[in-house]
């Protein structure tokens, strides 16, 4: 079995639009398929993918509701899990977290960067406290982002300072983060964060993944991809050049995603 922590789809009318903008921010990146859950389904299929969780942004308060609905909509909890998110500058984020966990999503995805705070602010508290007692996941876009300049809101100081305020589990995505493979290691591997293992391939060094696998319990990482940014079957070939073992790859490649979402 393969369960894919970290990838992206959008509604059939916006899709195209989503990922020419998106496309455009990172810089160039070609889009693998056309970034709808039908494409979705399509690309796991051919990359032996039996389960993708599907993150989903509120890149403002007012898109809050129906971003909700969408993840709703989508998540059939057999091969689409998706998680839904909240704004922090939304009046009712608090009540919006409570009719996600009603819709049955089983977590939330959280974007320093498009949604414009750092992972340790202080306003941040009643959010992630609100998240915990509901027992959600957390998925933060971690480190660097192609879109933007920095300072980047969510580096591992800001991730660490951020964890005392959780109860719940918090992934770090991108392994820990974005091009920050050395202050993860130092900072953030042994720690009790899950790192999602998304866009490492052609992108994080060989030896660095090496000793982020070594450093960090087995239990504690999550295959992803980032599709459409990345396939899954990229992320695999890395992960299959380590030295992990057979019984460490099942933990990394289902046996934890399965852990965290119930199955």
């Amino acid at each position: 079995m393969l369960i894919d922590f970290h990838t992206h789809a959008f509604p059939d009318a916006i899709s195209k639009r989503a990922i020419d903008k998106l496309a455009h921010l990172s810089g160039g990146l070609e889009p693998q398929g056309q970034g709808t859950v039908a494409s979705l389904k399509e690309e796991m299929a051919r990359d032996g993918v039996d389960i993708s969780v599907v993150l989903s942004i509120a890149t403002n308060p007012e898109q809050q509701t129906n971003v909700n609905n969408f993840a709703k909509k989508i998540s059939d909890e057999k091969s689409i899990f998706a998680f839904g998110s909240v704004h922090p500058d939304a009046d009712n984020a608090l009540e919006e977290l409570e009719r996600i966990k009603d819709m049955g999503l089983k977590g939330v995805k959280l974007h320093p960067e498009y949604q414009g705070f750092y992972a340790d602010d202080e306003k941040m508290k009643p959010i992630y406290k609100k998240i915990s007692s509901l027992g959600l996941i957390t998925v933060f876009h971690s480190g660097y982002d192609y879109g933007y300049a920095p300072p980047y809101h969510c580096m591992p100081d800001n991730l660490l300072n951020a964890l005392k305020w959780f109860d719940s589990p918090v992934v770090a995505a991108h392994w820990g983060g974005v091009s920050c493979g050395v202050e993860v290691i130092e900072k953030l591997c042994g720690s009790d964060l899950y790192f999602d293992l998304s866009f490492g391939y052609g992108v994080m060094p060989r030896a660095v993944a090496q000793m982020i696998v070594d450093k960090h319990t087995p239990g504690k990482l999550l295959f992803a991809s980032d599709m459409p940014w990345h396939r899954p079957i990229w992320e695999k070939r890395l992960i299959e050049n380590l030295d992990i073992s057979e019984e460490d790859k099942e933990k990394i490649y289902y046996k934890n995603a399965m852990r965290l979402l119930g199955i």
